[in-house]
């Protein structure tokens, strides 16, 4: 007999409850080992049930994050405790809302605090009204002369957002606050997010399946996108091809659809852009969009020219970030610090740039001989034109010009997932580029990431970096770059996770050249063969189906 699971259905991919069990018990390992204390109370709230603005409009509900990891709960309005003796005596208690019998009307039935547990697999369920009388009860009898029971709260700033989560830290009566217990809103932030950085392998399985998907709804819209169509037809046929066919109700984050100039904006898709431009023959499409299984994200994003056509100037970008992604795999692994990933994806976009000419030298006498005009493009720089733009890249931050973001960011239940500058590692830098890095963190076993390099044409960013103040003016053909104001920008982005020798990429899009143009062209994917091995991308394993033949035209 299977363990239980989540699911959408039969056919979709099963999350065992077993998920949530280890996570309780890797956080009650963590606690004891890094405190003082064997005995832990952990209270989380989940959050509450959400309604547009002042209407009773009621949105689909999403689980705080922090709850879900714990819990796997997928309700509003919950709270949980956490009862720790020791790291191998945990009892899991919810608490759930006392629902009026009008409830069962418009909801459907409601369930028995019995289905509650046997749902969930968890140790007993209560009501939240019995919230303080069940922690006098845990206290009392954890209560010892020697050691008082911690009761833990979950206090800290998410550094992506700077936001102070503490909205959600459930209130006491301060009866349940005495003598025989100490609170603590500072140890378990920190100890949870980091938790969650380190993924498990029913965890790392799930990020795998649910970026497969993604993988192949990118792959169906690159085969189904037309010039005349809408941008927010792309959109729309990425969403359906991820909830029709593996029940992906909800996307990670707002899609980006960018085309023509909208791809050299970040964050485009937005609600004052929302991915509403008219696709154009000759345009370059970015598109960043994510299926979201079970609260586990995923992020991709392919570029690709809207006809199925590179062009040489097209591809000399493509091929630039394209090289970029292969540089970071090539050095990725345990002990790397990812500062120095982004650095090695600045410098093979910097290379790029120069080999195109749009990155400029001093040149001596002999070269000037050698090289005619702005184009490098029959001549690969040498090691001494290298160190020089190694050297642009790391003192005077060149690279930023053309990547403003950082290469990437932790994964998880959320896109952009905690863990980035915790306590006692790496702080941000305030340089160019490399302050936008969510974290600087040196890379370790089971942490999963992004790897995301782009090269963009963004007006204000290349008038900036062209005023004769600015250091770098010498350095960039003004030129050359007019011709490429207004053409947008390529990203490629994959989701990886860092092994003990070196990567595995869970993304398997169509990357290189030859392999977009054939899949637009309506092509097979995924192939029977893999032409870009140095991308490490894992071959397809689980319930993913081939991805649907074209329409016809």
């Amino acid at each position: 007999m299977d363990s239980p699971f989540l699911s959408l259905g039969t056919n979709t991919y099963h999350v065992p409850l077993h998920l949530f069990h280890e996570n309780r018990q890797k956080l009650a390992t963590r606690l004891v080992e890094g405190t003082q204390s064997d005995k832990h109370i952990v209270i989380l709230q989940g959050g509450p049930s959400p309604l547009r603005f002042d209407t009773d409009h009621e949105p689909v509900f999403r689980q705080e994050s922090y709850f879900w990891w714990l819990t796997g709960v997928k309700e509003p309005d919950c709270k949980v405790v956490l009862t720790i003796q020791s790291a191998s005596n945990v009892t899991t208690t919810l608490l759930i809302p006392k629902l009026p019998a009008s409830y069962a009307t418009i909801m459907g039935k409601i369930k028995t605090r019995d289905k509650w547990k046997k749902g969930y697999q968890l140790d007993q369920v209560l009501f939240t009204d019995d919230l303080e009388g069940f922690l006098e009860g845990e206290i009392k009898s954890m209560f010892s002369e020697s050691q008082r029971p911690v009761i833990l709260l979950l206090r800290g700033q998410n550094t992506d957002s700077g936001i102070i989560y503490e909205d959600l830290i459930p209130k006491f009566e301060s009866k349940v606050l005495n003598e025989n217990v100490t609170l603590d809103t500072v140890t378990l932030f920190p100890i949870l997010a980091e938790c969650r950085v380190h993924k498990s392998s029913l965890e790392l399985a799930l990020l795998e399946h649910v970026t497969q998907i993604s993988s192949f709804a990118h792959a169906y819209v690159m085969r189904n996108i037309r010039p005349g169509m809408h941008e927010y037809q792309c959109e729309s046929l990425f969403k359906h091809y991820a909830y029709f066919n593996y029940g992906s109700r909800l996307l990670s984050y707002t899609s980006i659809c960018g085309c023509g100039p909208n791809a050299a904006v970040l964050h485009y898709g937005h609600a004052g852009e929302p991915n509403s431009r008219l696709i154009r023959d000759d345009d370059n499409c970015l598109f960043d969009m994510g299926a979201e299984y079970q609260f586990y994200a995923s992020d991709i994003t392919c570029s690709f020219p809207a006809n199925g056509k590179f062009t040489d100037k097209y591809k000399a970008i493509y091929e630039s970030v394209l090289n970029a992604q292969r540089a970071v795999y090539a050095i990725m692994k345990p002990g790397v610090s990812w500062v120095d990933c982004h650095e090695a994806a600045e410098l093979e976009i910097v290379k790029g740039l120069y080999k195109i000419g749009i990155i400029k030298l001093p040149l001596t006498m002999k070269e000037q001989e050698k090289i005619t005009g702005t184009n490098h493009e029959d001549s690969l720089p040498d090691e001494s034109t290298i160190a020089t733009l190694k050297d642009l890249v790391q003192s005077y931050r060149l690279g930023a010009v053309f990547m403003p973001h950082g290469l990437g960011h932790f994964l998880g239940i959320d896109t952009h997932d905690v863990g980035g500058y915790l306590p006692g590692y790496p702080p941000r830098s305030p340089l160019p580029g490399l302050k936008s890095l969510r974290t600087a963190r040196t890379l370790q076993i089971n942490m999963v990431l992004t790897v995301e390099p782009g090269c963009y044409f963004i007006d204000h960013l290349l008038d900036e970096a062209l005023m004769e103040s600015n250091i770098l003016s010498q350095y960039l053909n003004a030129e050359l770059l007019q011709e490429y104001r207004g053409y947008g920008g390529v990203r490629l982005e994959d989701v990886v996770t860092v092994t003990q020798v070196g990567i595995v990429n869970f993304t398997v899009c169509p990357r290189t050249v030859s392999e977009v143009e054939h899949v637009m062209a309506g092509g097979k994917w995924p192939p029977l063969t893999d032409e870009a091995p140095e991308l490490y991308r894992k071959k397809l394993t689980g319930p993913i189906s081939p991805l649907p033949p074209p329409p016809s035209k």
